[in-house]
């Protein structure tokens, strides 16, 4: 964690070294799976190779893997600004980034943290979010939407939430427990494509490779899954967290509930075109570009907790500070 006047969370630090452990249990057995099918499959072959290169196959996915990770982690905020088009702003370029420089001063003093580049999106979709992989890197960014909805001490709320993500180097750890995801993925659509499209050239060679390529997909496809499914549920944790870091922090938790509500409620509003096109941006997102729904098994796969659950957190926080 990070040197600032944020709360701790040793649950978020609980779960950040649980999610770790698992993926890296998971990441040893997968490795070891594939070194067992690669030798099971040439001791079958009488010690021939396979029919597709496969140190090449799993060399490439590596690669792809890292690089993707290197990037998000290094990039996160140019990567967060182009997908969004928003756009830095000096306190100088208008009433509305006048008003958002101040919140983030008021913040940045409240939680004793260097104050981050700060940009607002030219959309009507009401959100936020803070990206980079530290305090000096980072950029929080509001909508043209959420600055017209909310008023000034939810605002505050909400970009007290997102600086939250920052303190806690969010970016950091939730790219490297995607990393085995982004190698399962990739893994699956290599030995897709290689069934696809090297399955009619060699003859008997293609029952023998799919004695391979078929397990290494199914494999690939049961990892990623199960590290999906962990990442989502630190990614709704760590939601729950910044919520109660940011709650903690401006000691007005009623604004940021207020808040949530508005801009969960916007979302019903809002195209379904324009939410698809804000998707990618979702696990960065104050609360996601989608139809408010249920607690059905949709939320098993959702970014972020539920609006009642978060509600709930808050309402606690607001009893416990008396306020």
């Amino acid at each position: 964690m990070a040197r600032t006047r944020y709360a701790s969370d040793p649950g978020l630090v609980a779960r950040m070294g649980a999610t770790m452990f698992l993926l890296g249990l998971l990441f040893a057995g997968f490795a070891s799976a594939l070194v067992f099918l690669i030798m099971y499959y040439s001791s079958h072959r009488g010690g021939g190779g396979s029919p597709f290169n496969v140190d090449a196959f799993i060399f490439f996915a590596a690669v792809i893997g890292v690089g993707s990770a290197v990037a998000s982690y290094y990039w996160s905020d140019k990567i967060a600004l182009s997908t969004s088009g928003a756009q830095l702003v000096s306190r100088d370029d208008g009433p509305e980034a006048r008003r958002l420089h101040e919140i983030v001063d008021r913040i940045c003093a409240m939680a004793d943290m260097p104050k981050p580049r700060v940009a607002i999106a030219p959309t009507q979709m009401a959100n936020a979010f803070a990206t980079g992989r530290n305090s000096s890197k980072a950029v929080v960014c509001a909508t043209d939407g959420i600055m017209r909805k909310l008023d000034d001490a939810e605002l505050e709320g909400v970009l007290a939430h997102e600086m939250s993500h920052v303190a806690h180097r969010d970016v950091a750890v939730m790219t490297i427990a995607s990393f085995l995801g982004i190698i399962a993925a990739l893994m699956v659509r290599f030995a897709f494509y290689s069934e696809l499209f090297g399955g009619g050239r060699r003859g008997n060679n293609n029952n023998q490779s799919a004695l391979l390529i078929i397990p290494v997909m199914l494999l690939s496809i049961v990892v990623y899954v199960i590290s999906f499914l962990l990442i989502r549920m630190l990614s709704r944790y760590r939601e729950l967290s910044a919520d109660r870091s940011g709650a903690l922090l401006t000691g007005q938790p009623s604004a940021l509930a207020s808040a949530l509500v508005k801009v969960t409620g916007d979302m019903g509003r809002i195209p379904t075109r324009d939410l698809r096109e804000a998707e990618p941006l979702n696990a960065f997102y104050f609360a996601p570009a989608l139809r408010p729904s249920g607690q059905g098994i949709a939320q098993i796969f959702s970014t972020h907790p539920s609006l009642k659950r978060r509600l709930a957190q808050l309402e606690k926080i607001s009893r416990q500070l008396g306020s």
